[in-house]
């Protein structure tokens, strides 16, 4: 019985000593009515720590934890079916038992199955039978017996009894060792009928004569591995608040739409609570007899699905959890300390990935149209809202038959359309000079005119000549000073213009240039209003490409523009045709997307983001192309901090944004280093 003392009765120290002794065992403390603290001898402490059992982590010492292992932050999980005969416990726990070693050969370290699975589900009224009991406490000393040498976390379900009542449990097992039971918090009117629901928060059950935590909220913790948290059960009322992996156990019959309901509140599950979901339904070999069950899985991030099964199939599905991230996801989340706390200790080690991740994570695969058309629309009334807020109805841009600059037309062709005004007033400006090709000039031209806005051509060479001769640069000169001459003279063309006609210049720089610094500060890098500061390039292509059924007009165009090569065109071309291709000098910009979105926008380690790209484009790149590519990207991106530190304002229409004032601080001179020599390490 537990022993419960008020807060006033602590003065009586030698009276409280001789109770903790003689119980040997936790005495709680009221205060105002309410528990407020726990009191034990040393040597119920030290039985607590015996057993795998903390009422409060906090008080393990350091040298209770093992050297951690260095897995990346992944760790392959698990949910998994199997063809189960009802109340044949004998049969289910063999077909448990292989399922387990099957799972375990592929270094899956978190198995989970459904509900009920070791009796089945549907038995009804053979839970009432003792010899379903008796044989359900056999079927599980089988299970143990053949897990002791198994380095996984397992989790199943069976019917248990406790002071004479029978409980709906999830039963932890690790290396033949149970390690905690949680049983069903909320049971249903039928489930009523044979299982008591449990309401109290922590106790232990006698199972094959040994102590074991019973109780609706446990948290498992890897001392090998202390990010990895794990909490059991039924319900979301069972996940303990600092877990980061949920493992539940379900028994819902399959009716129309109930797997997307399914998904769709797991999901909201692991976004509200940034935590993984492994989720574990009951087999369509449960009975027919009223409803029918479809055996689905899933396995959820807080970033989406990872992996769900098709229904009725009784194959597993496994994949690698991303711990890391979710940690990241949960460091600023209002923690609270569990008082129910179990320790475990199992060997994570990576060896390869088997997850896929995208290699266009900007990009909608499912709707990329609908995608293009939704950003589009968002530019659009940002545009708008911030031309009524100046009271200006004209803008200018520089067209250069580029995709940049083409989104940036088609944002101001819609917020004009949407705010009914003349699309002359947009004013669209060709400036060529010395690299400008015949192609991109022409392709340039023609969108502008079909599209109805005003079109003008300034000329630049002879202002840039004279620039560059007052300043003594030849102009055989091929250096930076010959390029960025041409860039800031076509922004003063720009912005000169905008004050003759009264309007503002638009931006046209995407976000992955802004990353890459690959801008020329003051010139392109500055604008009155860029529309296009949270777009990388990646996107920018697929916009092109979707939005040219919606442009019918100049979808030919688009679609020439799609396959120009880009080129800042600065420097002369070779027979007619570009000689600077952008991503020759700088690398390709699906890697560098992948670089940004999971090293800066994710904030995972540099090593693993490297792995990640490995696998992701291992058919396209070798690892050495990667790396080289990668170490660029941290170069450039740290080093051209001082440009993004004085963007211009522009509108946040991606997840991401590089903003100074609102979405990403950096200090200029920070450096990036300690990421290269980290990276540089890596084989």
């Amino acid at each position: 019985m537990k022993k419960i003392i008020p807060i006033k009765d602590l003065r009586n120290t030698n009276e409280i000593s001789k109770m903790c002794k003689e119980t040997n065992e936790p005495i709680h403390v009221t205060k105002n009515g309410y528990s407020d603290l726990v009191i034990m001898s040393h040597s119920c402490y030290k039985r607590g720590l015996k057993e795998n059992v903390s009422i409060d982590p906090i008080t393990f010492n350091d040298d209770e934890f093992e050297d951690q292992d260095e897995a990346l932050g992944y760790i392959k999980v698990s949910s998994c079916n199997i063809k189960g005969k009802i109340g044949h416990v004998k049969d289910n726990a063999k077909n448990i038992i292989s399922k387990i070693k099957e799972l375990s050969n592929l270094n899956s370290k978190i198995i989970v199955f459904p509900e009920l699975v070791l009796t089945s589900y549907s038995c009804e009224d053979m839970f009432l039978s003792n010899t379903l009991i008796f044989n359900v406490y056999k079927g599980l000393e089988n299970i143990l017996d053949a897990t002791k040498d198994i380095d996984s976390f397992i989790v199943i379900s069976s019917p248990l009894l406790k002071d004479n009542s029978l409980y709906n449990c999830a039963i932890a097992i690790f290396k033949g060792e149970i390690l905690g039971v949680v049983p069903k918090e909320i049971t249903s009117s039928k489930e009523s009928r044979y299982f008591t629901t449990y309401e109290r928060n922590l106790d232990y059950i006698n199972i094959f004569n040994k102590k074991v935590p019973f109780g609706n909220k446990l948290l498992f913790i890897n001392k090998r591995y202390l990010n990895q948290k794990i909490s059991i059960g039924f319900s979301k009322e069972n996940l303990d608040y600092n877990a980061n992996i949920f493992c539940k156990l379900n028994a819902e019959e399959e009716v129309e739409n109930s797997s997307e309901v399914r998904k769709m509140l797991e999901t909201s599950t692991s976004i509200e609570n940034k935590v993984a979901v492994i989720l574990s339904s009951s087999s369509y070999d449960e009975s027919s007899s009223e409803v029918v069950y479809s055996g689905y899985n899933l396995i959820v991030e807080p970033d989406g699905v990872l992996k769900e099964s098709s229904l009725f199939d009784s194959s597993s599905i496994t994949s690698d959890i991303d711990l890391d991230r979710i940690e990241i996801l949960r460091r600023n989340k209002k923690k609270k300390v569990s008082s129910n706390t179990i320790y475990f200790s199992s060997k994570i080690t990576f060896s390869s990935l088997d997850r896929k991740y995208e290699p266009f994570p900007f990009i909608n695969r499912e709707d990329p149209l609908n995608q293009a058309r939704k950003i589009l629309l968002t530019q659009a009334k940002a545009l708008e809202r911030r031309l009524r807020q100046i009271s200006c109805t004209n803008v200018v841009l520089g067209i250069s038959g580029g995709l940049d600059s083409t989104i940036s037309l088609l944002v101001c062709v819609k917020a004009f359309d949407l705010m009914n005004l003349d699309r002359k007033q947009i004013h669209a400006i060709t400036l060529p000079c010395f690299g400008t090709t015949s192609r991109t000039k022409d392709n340039a031209t023609t969108l502008c005119e079909k599209l109805g806005v005003n079109l003008s051509t300034v000329n630049i060479k002879e202002a840039v000549t004279v620039h560059l001769n007052n300043i003594n640069v030849s102009l055989s000169d091929r250096s930076v000073t010959f390029e960025n001459a041409q860039a800031r003279e076509r922004t003063q063309v720009l912005m000169d213009y905008s004050n003759k006609v009264n309007g503002i210049v638009i931006g046209t720089g995407d976000l992955s240039e802004i990353a890459l610094g690959w801008s020329t500060y003051n010139g392109d890098h500055m604008s009155m209003y860029n529309v296009n500061c949270s777009l990388p390039k990646t996107l920018i292509r697929s916009m092109t490409q979707y939005l040219s059924d919606d442009f019918v007009e100049v979808k030919d165009i688009l679609l020439d523009i799609l396959d120009t090569p880009v080129s800042p065109e600065l420097l002369p071309p070779e027979e007619g045709k570009i000689s600077q291709i952008t991503e020759d000098k700088i690398g390709p910009y699906e890697l560098h997307d992948f670089f940004l979105y999971h090293f800066i926008y994710h904030n995972l380690d540099v090593v693993k983001v490297y792995k990640m790209a490995c696998s992701t484009f291992e058919i396209k790149y070798t690892k050495e192309v990667i790396k080289n590519w990668f170490a660029h990207f941290i170069k450039r991106f740290f080093n051209n901090q001082f440009k993004r530190s004085c963007s211009p304002d522009g509108p946040k229409v991606t997840k991401v944004s590089l903003s100074p004032r609102s979405s990403f601080f950096l200090p200029s001179d920070a450096s990036g280093y300690d990421f290269l020599n980290k990276l540089n390490e890596v084989d």
